[in-house]
């Protein structure tokens, strides 16, 4: 055999072989991956449970909670508590109020007082009374309440027709000297720059004032008389009706005496005027029984 053919031989055996070996290593990978797939898919299989028993028992678990919630709610629960506000003590400016609970209340009661409060009212409180006044002065007080330090008064001279005056005091009371016309005074008081009560007060002069002092005396002295004769009288009606109840068993007994002897009296007026009467009448009864016998007779 020549040298030619001997290496055309060995090339068709090489590739004779390596064909033989890719065939075989194709027919292994194909049965390795059938052996594997049953595996595989029991793996997957158990997957799937495993997912599904989680969701399961994640469904569980968010349907026991709702119902340890509402324990944390009932025991967490507290009472509603209502509240209303009372009265303000005040028309106009700075009162006070209560605060009334009408629910939850300590011992089953159906109100309670919580607190009080500071209230507040129309700001404009018209014509004030001073305080204290005589011939020479009068002293004003503005409104407020304690602490008297807590609010800022500004006091004002009022003129007709004309801007109002400040004046320097800025304290709560002032004190003014009477002249010989008639003043007017205002004072406006501020709590956070904010007015909240405003009153005005007039100040006479001091012939006025002795005008109406010497014009109210007789007023009052007959105010004084009508409600003293008033008391008395009632008192004493008072004393009559007490008496009458704790002797009624005496006063029964006296007006019964009293009104059997009226009676007494007045059926004996009564047989008097009958006797009078029957008197009266009998001249003249007399002869008509005479010619009635007549009359008989001469028959």
């Amino acid at each position: 055999m020549s040298p030619g053919g001997a290496g055309c031989s060995a090339g068709l055996l090489l590739t004779v072989g390596w064909l033989l070996l890719a065939g075989l290593q194709g027919v292994c990978g194909a049965n390795f991956t059938a052996a594997q797939d049953p595996g595989l898919g029991r793996e997957g299989e158990g997957a799937g449970e495993g997912e599904e028993e989680a969701e399961s028992d994640g469904e569980d678990q968010n349907e026991n909670e709702p119902e340890a919630e509402p324990e944390e709610d009932v025991s967490n629960r507290t009472v509603v508590k209502e509240v209303e506000f009372g009265m303000c003590t005040v028309t106009c400016g700075i009162g006070i109020r209560e605060v009334i609970l009408t629910n939850g209340c300590p011992g089953g009661e159906s109100k309670c007082i919580v607190r009080v409060e500071e209230c507040r009212a129309a700001v404009d409180c018209g014509w004030g009374k001073p305080v204290s006044e005589s011939l020479e002065s009068v002293s004003l007080e503005c409104i407020h309440t304690s602490p008297i330090n807590r609010f800022k008064y500004i006091w004002k001279l009022l003129r007709p027709n004309e801007q109002a005056i400040v004046l320097p005091n800025d304290s709560a009371i002032l004190e003014v000297h009477r002249e010989t016309r008639p003043l007017a005074f205002q004072c406006e008081t501020l709590d956070n720059n904010e007015i909240v009560a405003s009153i005005k007060f007039t100040i006479y002069t001091t012939s006025e004032m002795q005008m109406r002092r010497s014009v109210r005396p007789d007023t009052d002295a007959v105010l004084v008389f009508v409600l003293t004769v008033g008391v008395v009288v009632c008192i004493f009606v008072i004393f009559v009706l007490i008496f009458i109840i704790i002797n009624w068993a005496a006063v029964k007994s006296f007006w019964g005496a009293k009104t059997s002897t009226t009676e007494i009296q007045s059926e004996l007026s009564s047989m008097r005027y009958k006797d009078s009467t029957s008197l009266d009448q009998s001249p003249t009864e007399i002869p008509g029984h005479e010619e009635d016998a007549l009359s008989e007779w001469n028959e």
